[in-house]
């Protein structure tokens, strides 16, 4: 499984991470990557903070940073890029997905394949 983070997502999201821990689980968290049927393209990235591993996690370390993706998820992000871009019109986390055959113009909803359920308006 490869998920990669430029180097400013990196440090975003480890920035974050460290904002948000607390003793208790400040060594176990981590993100959440995963795809939900959803979006006006059909599929729907998610990222949330998570300490928990499911048994059908696949685990990916980069930069002291623990992604969890879940394996129904992972074929469809397997070579996926995470980034993080700041600018006057646009800020946040931008995904560049080998897999996607389309993306919405939000940037956060994606087409892949045959395989991608019918879309629905973004919210």
């Amino acid at each position: 499984m490869t998920i990669s983070l430029t180097e400013k997502a990196a440090q975003r999201l480890s920035s974050f991470l460290q904002e948000t821990a607390t003793d208790k689980n400040q060594k176990a968290k981590g993100i959440r990557v995963s795809v939900k049927d959803g979006g006006c393209n059909g599929y729907e990235y998610a990222m949330n903070i998570t300490s928990k591993l499911s048994d059908d996690d696949l685990v990916v370390q980069q930069d002291d940073i623990t992604i969890y993706v879940d394996a129904k998820s992972a074929p469809l992000l397997q070579g996926m890029v995470i980034d993080f871009i700041e600018g006057m019109m646009e800020s946040g986390f931008k995904f560049t997905n080998p897999n996607a055959t389309d993306t919405c113009g939000c940037g956060k909803s994606f087409q892949a394949g045959d395989c991608t359920p019918d879309g629905v308006p973004c919210k």
